[in-house]
């Protein structure tokens, strides 16, 4: 690193020393060489999961973000949380579940982060839990961090008109009322979801990906490029350039 700023802010600690071979030792398992242990080490927290399609596509985003990271120059490392899905849980006892899953991602976050030495980090959220949950972690964590929004669904079609998942609910009052029948229950029930991305209305996915792009937390435009969208995947891998240049000017969370 002579000549150059050395952005190991944490990594050090395992980069560095005969006593960290061991440590070393183990991360050459995953892949990494002598040139990787020169460079900061960025984690990239994916939310991954096949229980909701607000996740089901994160693994993807969450590789253009380790691949930012590598192409300015850092050593990235993806690993995983959980996600419980709000819409999926709603309505029955599964609900109990839902508002906890936040302190357990936050949590497990900054676990992952705090132990193998992170000197910063990319989170890839998608359901309600998912963004406050990455926020309080990376507050928490108080190093160089962008949050990516994994993006919304887009609507899908019924009978020539656009339709989402507030198409359902209200397709549920409906019916109860006496204004729908089976049939085209059934047909809204298999329309408005038609792939990847979190639920499309305002409900706290939105909303709070609106309110991690104003707070900065987020790069500009984040909260409203669909899921889906190639802007999506070339978002997360300038989110991943973006932390080293957060650690290159010592931009953290927090400021003294």
């Amino acid at each position: 690193m002579a000549g150059k700023k050395d952005l190991r802010i944490r990594s050090k600690a395992i980069s560095e020393g005969v006593n960290r071979v061991p440590n070393r030792a183990m991360l050459r398992a995953v892949g990494f060489t002598d040139e990787d242990f020169k460079k900061p080490m960025i984690g990239v927290a994916s939310t991954w999961s096949e229980v909701t399609p607000c996740n089901m596509h994160i693994n993807d985003l969450a590789a253009n973000a380790k691949r930012g990271v590598r192409e300015s120059g850092g050593a990235p490392l993806i690993f995983n949380t959980i996600t419980v899905s709000d819409g999926i849980s709603m309505g029955h006892e599964g609900m109990l579940f839902s508002l906890p899953s936040r302190e357990t991602i936050a949590d497990s976050i900054e676990i992952v982060s705090g132990a193998e030495r992170f000197d910063g980090l990319v989170a890839v959220g998608g359901c309600d839990k998912n963004t406050p949950a990455s926020l309080m972690a990376i507050g928490r964590l108080n190093i160089p961090a962008v949050y990516v929004y994994g993006g919304t669904i887009q609507p899908g079609e019924l009978d020539g008109k656009k339709v989402d998942i507030v198409t359902a609910f209200e397709a549920v009052g409906q019916y109860h009322d006496g204004r729908m029948t089976d049939e085209q229950l059934h047909k809204v029930e298999c329309s408005v979801c038609p792939g990847p991305g979190a639920c499309g209305g305002m409900y706290t996915a939105n909303t709070m990906a609106a309110a991690a792009e104003a707070m900065g937390m987020s790069l500009p435009g984040s909260s409203s490029t669909p899921a889906i969208s190639p802007a999506k995947a070339a978002e997360c891998a300038a989110a991943g350039r973006q932390v080293l240049t957060l650690l290159e000017r010592d931009i953290y969370q927090e400021t003294s």
